[in-house]
């Protein structure tokens, strides 16, 4: 080892004691008749002291010679500090420098290797291995490798089997595009990358390997966002001769015991939720339960306590629900204004909002009070829960349009209150999705979650009855209103899978051209099974307290799905495109 110690371990312990240290120099502080410099590597930083009268002159030449991020070895005896620093764990010592060798001279890097660094995105991720170097960025990759190793270790102790599946794979709908590999031996012909391991660990459970996992890459051609990334990895998971409520016990375990040994916190039991009341008290799939603020229906299904009063707005609504913010009636009508013009913006789209003031003297003051009287405006309230000091604030329009609509004003007001305290976590169970959704613009049915996704056994004569109430024996676990993972009972059958098949639109020809290899090995005695796949690297950004996946990828994609620093996706050569029997249409 070039080293004795690393620059994160030394104490006052160690005083007297000869040590070799090896690093990059993070500062350089030039007193005239005495130099510190902090020397830092993955572990640490520690301070080397250079004095003129007892260092040689030849080293404290060469340590004014250093600049910013210099490789450096130097060797030198451990003394106490006299004015310690306990923002570092070696603050209460130093090395009274005796050699200092430069291994490797730097140039001066395009931004601060600090936490606070004067680097933006851009040209941090075209040098990303330089951001890398900053605590901040290290100890997001390290929480990584603590989540990766505490899930094998937890699904270890319960038997489970970490298998491989491939990477080049055939082209199958599944939902979002594929990335496409063309095949120089087999001319015209194309792999895909997988957008997850699906069939393949459902033929595992045809295999009799009862418990797979696999921490694996998965790749899908789509928008990007701060949740997203053209490649991104998942916990991948598959059991067999279970039900669903021995997954959701098996992976609510997984997660209480990553949150105890990454976090040290003890994440309460996961209530539950049926994907219709996720949509009827929240109007969203994945609710953030932090905060309360639930939706009541002024006029929908269950009542009206707003029609005929001659107010068009609310009289031809589908659906008018209100949420009531706590001890908001202080809000003034600027305020009001500003957030109706945030509703209004084209990511939203609501055309206004209604808002009731509750005032701490028991008084109700509406922006209808023309149209409703106090006594009709009370009922709202008591719809609403709403006490003194609260605000009521009202939607209204097309049923599922104005659900998202409140969704997004709740959580803007959430936001607003402090309510959304990234360091609480409330995790949750959504049940019961449909299986399948209607699409308008392509006139045919949709898999909800994928294809190989089974009805409740109660639902399934309806799927000769009515496509649009069939339950899917699906579940997604939800932290913070973020979907983290998601799974569901499997088809395993032959017969159910072809009809599944027939519903979504696939000729038999075509359903066995794309999934024959899986509904022939269903016929060689398929247990019933069941799976669940989490999002890795969104686990890792909530236990981060981050809201964007890419801080913790090594060598993640920007938002148009470029490499910045290698310059990736780029052009072949034709050559190469020759061998792959491509031709390019660009010009």
């Amino acid at each position: 080892m070039l080293r004795t110690h690393t620059c994160g371990e030394l104490s006052l312990e160690h005083v007297n004691q000869e040590v070799v240290l090896c690093g990059w120099v993070q500062r350089v502080r030039d007193k005239g008749g005495m130099i510190w410099l902090d020397l830092r590597d993955r572990y640490g930083i520690t301070q080397l002291l250079f004095e003129e009268g007892k260092t040689q002159a030849n080293v404290l030449e060469t340590a004014r010679s250093l600049g910013r991020e210099f490789v450096i070895s130097t060797k030198g005896v451990v003394i106490e500090r006299l004015s310690k620093n306990d923002k570092i764990a070696t603050g209460s010592i130093e090395i009274r420098v005796t050699e200092l060798n430069v291994l490797n001279p730097a140039k001066l890097p395009p931004f601060l290797i600090e936490d606070e660094t004067d680097g933006g995105d851009d040209i941090r991720m075209k040098y990303r291995y330089l951001d890398l170097r900053r605590n901040i960025v290290r100890k997001n990759l390290q929480l990584r490798h603590q989540v990766a190793r505490h899930t094998r270790a937890y699904l270890d102790d319960l038997d489970f089997i970490e298998v491989e599946t491939p990477v080049l794979i055939k082209s199958t709908p599944e939902g979002a595009r594929d990335f496409v590999v063309p095949s120089r031996m087999n001319p015209g012909e194309f792999y895909a990358l997988p957008q997850s391991p699906q069939t393949f660990k459902q033929l595992l459970m045809v295999a009799g390997f009862d418990r797979y996992y696999q921490i694996v890459k998965c790749f899908r051609d789509e928008d990007l966002r701060a949740d997203r990334q053209p490649e991104f990895t998942q916990i991948d998971c598959e059991m067999s001769f279970v039900t669903q409520e021995d997954v959701l016990n098996t992976f609510e375990g997984l997660v209480r015991n990553l949150f105890s040994k990454v976090k040290n916190f003890d994440l309460p039991e996961v209530p539950r939720m049926t994907y219709a009341d996720a949509m009827r008290l929240y109007g969203s799939d994945k609710p953030d339960i932090r905060f309360e603020m639930q939706f009541a229906e002024l006029k929908g299904e269950s009542q009206d306590l707003t029609s005929g009063k001659g107010f068009g707005v609310f009289d031809d609504a589908e659906l008018v629900v209100g949420i009531c913010a706590p001890d908001c009636a202080v809000y003034t009508r600027k305020q009001l204004d500003e957030l109706t013009d945030w509703l209004k913006r084209p990511q939203i789209g609501a055309k206004g909002l209604i808002y009731v003031r509750y005032n701490t003297d028991g008084s109700l003051k509406s922006s209808v009070d023309k149209f409703y009287a106090e006594e009709d405006i009370k009922k709202w309230a008591e719809a609403l829960n709403a006490k003194p000091g609260d605000l009521i604030l009202i939607l209204s329009g097309a049923a599922d349009k104005a659900r998202k609509q409140l969704n997004e004003l709740r959580l803007e007001m959430g936001s607003r209150l402090g309510l959304r305290d990234p360091n609480v976590y409330r995790a949750l169970w959504v049940l019961d999705f449909p299986l399948l959704e209607y699409g308008e613009a392509e006139n045919r049915w949709f898999a909800m979650h994928h294809p190989f996704t089974s009805p409740k056994p109660e639902d399934i004569q309806l799927l000769d009855e009515n496509l649009g109430a069939v339950r899917a024996n699906a579940y997604d676990m939800v932290i913070n209103g973020v979907e983290v993972g998601g799974g569901s009972v499997r088809i395993f059958e032959k017969e159910l899978q072809k009809k599944m098949f027939g519903i979504l639109g696939f000729s038999e020809e075509e359903a066995q051209e794309q999934f024959g290899f899986l509904m022939n090995a269903f016929e060689f005695g398929a247990p019933p099974h069941a799976g669940i796949a989490f999002g890795f690297d969104r686990l890792c950004s909530i236990f981060g307290g981050a809201d964007s996946i890419r801080d913790f990828i090594a060598f993640p994609k920007n938002n148009s799905g470029r490499d910045v620093m290698i310059d990736s996706p780029s052009l072949i050569s034709e050559v190469q495109m020759k061998e792959l029997s491509i031709k390019s249409e660009i010009v």
